[in-house]
């Protein structure tokens, strides 16, 4: 029987660089030096990437990071019009918003640009992390199983810019509102005035929160594949996988407003019962492949 250590050796020499029939297996040394060649390229294109956004950190500031907290984003105005064009009034309008930003450190403007770059920089250079990953994976997988990985980026990347987008477009100013008109006592005690990086937080914690939840049901379509759950079993633990959702989005959301958090929980919801009908195909694509086998 195998052990631990050979079987990792077997799955580890399936992973070769080389082309052709006669291809030879590469060392565990050699698999470590193309990985590390893999990271240094991904690190390259992540920091150009973060370095060009560093450049135009002012004009990125003004008119992407901080557009959210601003009166005139698109997000208000569209919801307002919406709200109007539904014959509901002001309901979907929501009040003005006004968060003056503090810093209560020297470094303090200086590392949030940082921290802008380097996340911004991993939202751009995604879909090429994400190839980097798949030409290590790749030479590992078979004939079929590469059949079935045809898009894969596309869709990873698909999946998680929507996310991002929805995050940024619309959890973002609900959450911001809601924490912007948000009145502790009467007596006017308390004056609010977020600092900057609290606010940078936020809006990552959003953006990338709402990005890694959309590849839900990319998870569960890999998961299928290698027979870990099924269409029956998603259904089962619906129930469950609904509490979880609404755990998940609480924890997304950075306010206790429940309005942001349903804002979130509703396209999980959604994605999941998406991940039954993928899931469902596979099971189909499985049977009916069993059947030609027996």
């Amino acid at each position: 029987m195998a052990t631990s250590a050979e079987k990792r050796t077997h799955f580890l020499n399936k992973i070769r660089r080389a082309k052709g029939s006669d291809r030879a297996e590469m060392s565990f040394i050699d698999h470590l030096e193309a990985l590390r060649w893999h990271i240094i390229r991904a690190l390259l294109v992540w920091l150009v990437a973060a370095i060009a956004i560093f450049v135009r950190i002012d004009w990125i500031f003004d008119n992407i990071i901080y557009a959210p907290a601003n009166n005139n984003f698109i997000t208000y105005g569209f919801l307002c019009r919406l709200s109007h064009w539904l014959h509901i009034g002001d309901s979907l309008c929501m009040p003005a918003v006004n968060i003056p930003l503090q810093g209560n450190t020297i470094s303090g403007p200086f590392m949030s640009a940082l921290s802008i770059s380097m996340i911004g920089g991993i939202v751009i250079a995604f879909p090429y992390l994400i190839w980097e990953l798949w030409r290590f994976i790749k030479p590992a997988l078979s004939p079929k199983e590469l059949k079935y990985s045809r898009g894969s980026i596309f869709w990873v990347s698909f999946c998680f810019f929507c996310g991002a987008a929805f995050g940024y477009y619309l959890l973002a100013p609900f959450t911001f509102n809601f924490l912007a008109n948000f009145t502790l006592g009467t007596v006017g005690a308390y004056k609010y005035m977020p600092t900057l990086d609290d606010y940078i937080d936020s809006l990552n914690n959003i953006i990338l929160g709402c990005g890694i939840a959309f590849e839900l049901p990319i998870l569960a379509y890999v998961l299928a594949k290698i027979g870990f759950i099924s269409a029956s079993f998603l259904k089962k633990y619906r129930k469950y996988a609904f509490v979880i959702i609404l755990i998940l989005a609480a924890i997304i959301t950075p306010s206790p407003d429940w309005t942001s958090q349903v804002i979130v929980a509703i396209p999980l919801l959604l994605l999941y019962e998406i991940s039954i009908v993928l899931v469902k195909r596979v099971d189909k694509k499985a049977e009916q492949n069993e059947k030609e086998w027996s």
